[in-house]
Parts: C-alpha cells; structure tokens; sequence
C-alpha cells in the first residue's frame, strides 16, 4: 500500500474557522500551489459557494481528472455520512449540514471527510513515521517490524488517531481515538483535554506566575523558558511540564490497548524538551497490587525516538530462540518488548493531507 508513485490525484482542504485552504495531492506530493478563500462560518450559503467555487479553481489547475475529494473538517460530526453538526465555530452548521453529499453532487466523485486526529495518524502510518521506523530496522538488521501506531495532536484540543495494520480505527460512533474526553490525572472530575491543550498552558502559566489576564500564547510562554522574552521562567516550565504529565498517563493508558508506535504532532510539540520528560517519566512509571507487586505502566520498554542514541537502542535486536522440548528444533524468542515515541517530522498539516488523500485511495481500492 504504497502511493508515492501513485498517478492518481485527491483534491484537497485543510478548513479552519477563518479560511479554507484547497490543494491537490498526486503520487503523495502536492501538485498545485495552496490558495484560500474565506470559510464565512456565520453564512451557510456563503460557506458552501466559497466550497464549491474552491475545489472547482482545483480542478480547473489540474492536467487530468481528481478521483476524490478528501479533506480533515472539525467536529462533532458523523463522518461516515458526511454530516456536520453543531460546531462551535461555524454556527451556520447548527442542526447538520449534510457536506459529504453536497460535493458529491456537485463534483460527481467520492468524498471522504474524517477529524484531523485520525488524518493526521493515518499519514504518518502510511508516509511517516512508521514505515521510517520499519526501514531503520530493516537497515539495522533487525526482523522486528511495527504495524500500529497511535497519533497525538497537541493543539487547541488533545487529539488522537489509531491505525491498526494500515487500517483506521474509526469505531462503531465514530469515536475511535477520543482522548480528549479521557479523565483528567490531576483532575479526577474533568477532561484531559483541560490540561493537555493550548488553553492549558495559558492557564497554568497564569496560575504560577500570578499574573492572570495577560493571555500569553504558548509560543511566547516557550520563549519564556527559553528566557529569550521577559516572563516567569519558573511558571512557563512548570506549565509545559504539568501538560506533559497528563498527556503522558492518557497515552500510557491507550498504548496498552494500541500497543504500537506513538507520533506526536501540532504546534506545541515546539516545547518537546520541557513538556517530554514528564511525559516520558508516565509512561515509564510504575502501579502497584494490593499484595504489594509492581508492575510498568507498560509492558513495552519506551524509547524517545527523538533521541538519536535511544533510537539507535531502539533498533538493537535483543529477539532470541528457544528450543523445543524434546526436539533439537527452536523457535524465536522475542525476549524483550518495545515502542517508541517520535515527534513528527512530516509536520501535522503535512500528515493531515497525506492522510486524506492516502484514505481516500485506500477506499477506492476497497471498493
């Protein structure tokens, strides 16, 4: 399942609250320069020409004829219908608007739209991460071989996208890989998200520094533990390390479901080296029985495959062989368990794009 010498071309739309942004993927590059025009979100009809008159300029760039349309749109949503509904953003949508079906009948070619989450995972399983990792191990010599992964997004919300052997978790709701809505490690009564987002690391800066209301972004609270800007360094570490700490335990507890490789993607991963440790440091911790037994959070060794000589550790083959009873006969060992956690090199629109468009074509095969 390999599209990079694909001649095939999905039309693509990266759709923000302000701006829609069109494109066109072939043979996994994109093949015409971005343009954008407004969403107008508070205008439905407007909305919709603005759709429409965007992915026709699309097609009228292209030397050949799209197969697809394919594109992340937020939610909530019921994605397999291609209904839209109530979004905070773009009020216009209130009630659902049917958008699947709408392009359908005005472009006469499928349409694919999913949440960015899974997107953003399925072109790193397909294009990203994933198969690097599979090459270094081949390059390493080493048979191990890794078929799953599960993609974090670090934005304005905690997302999240499972793939499973090359095929997307999307669940019988349309829920696979809601992280979002996980509990909270530090608050037992609220959502992860409420810590692991952009907000989160406005607030916990505020609430350390004591200086509420000057609504920092987190580029410029970065800027503060990198002590290039003037701030409280001691509260911009503190405020990426406790969104580390609980984005870690979420992860820990999905790893031992997905057991594969894990991404990390958005803006905010910038700030990997304060919020990483404490991240890492969950998902390396321990829980313990009443009878007094510990136990790993995991079962699998976790390595940062940002680090170079962890990742060099990583590819080390530490498989062994048995041999049968009673026979002169052996089989393999594989004595040690591993995974990974990288940050994104695509970049999380780059994956998101790959991702529409991989899916899509992986429909059309299916079909």
């Amino acid at each position: 399942m390999d599209y990079t010498n694909d001649n095939r071309i999905v039309m693509t739309l990266d759709a923000g609250g302000t701006n829609f942004v069109f494109s066109a993927i072939q043979g996994c590059r994109e093949i015409i320069p971005p343009f954008s025009l407004p969403s107008c979100s508070n205008d439905l009809m407007m909305c919709l020409k603005n759709l429409s008159d965007g992915f026709f300029r699309v097609r009228s760039l292209l030397a050949q004829d799209p197969v697809a349309i394919s594109f992340a749109f937020p939610g909530p949503a019921d994605y397999e219908n291609g209904v839209i509904g109530d979004l905070p953003n773009f009020p216009s949508f209130r009630g659902g608007v049917a958008l699947k079906a709408f392009l359908e009948e005005n472009f006469c070619i499928p349409v694919y739209i999913n949440n960015d989450g899974n997107l953003f995972a399925y072109g790193e399983a397909l294009a990203g991460v994933l198969p690097y990792v599979n090459s270094r191990l081949q390059a390493a010599g080493n048979s191990r071989r890794y078929k799953n992964l599960l993609g974090i997004t670090f934005g304005t919300g905690f997302g999240a996208g499972v793939v499973i052997d090359k095929v997307l978790l999307s669940g019988d709701n349309g829920c696979g890989g809601d992280v979002w809505l996980t509990r909270n490690s530090k608050y037992p009564n609220m959502i992860a998200e409420e810590s692991v987002s952009i907000r989160a690391v406005k607030r916990v800066y505020e609430q350390y520094a004591g200086s509420a209301g000057q609504d920092l972004s987190p580029k410029k609270i970065f800027e503060i533990a990198e002590g290039k800007i003037e701030g409280n360094r001691e509260a911009a570490i503190k405020s990426f390390q406790e969104f580390g700490k609980v984005a870690g335990t979420t992860i820990a507890g999905a790893l031992n479901i997905v057991d594969g490789i894990v991404v990390l993607g958005g803006g905010i991963t910038g700030a990997s080296k304060y919020f990483m440790p404490s991240l890492l440091k969950e998902l390396r911790g321990d829980l313990s029985s009443f009878s007094g037994d510990v136990f790993s959070v995991l079962q699998m060794q976790v390595f940062d495959l940002s680090d170079e000589s962890e990742f060099v550790s990583f590819l080390s083959d530490e498989d062994d062989v048995v041999k049968i009873p009673g026979s002169d006969k052996s089989v393999p060992y594989r004595r040690v368990k591993k995974t990974g956690v990288s940050i994104s090199s695509l970049g999380t629109s780059r994956a998101v794009a790959l991702g529409a468009y991989t899916f899509a074509l992986t429909q059309l095969d299916k079909n």
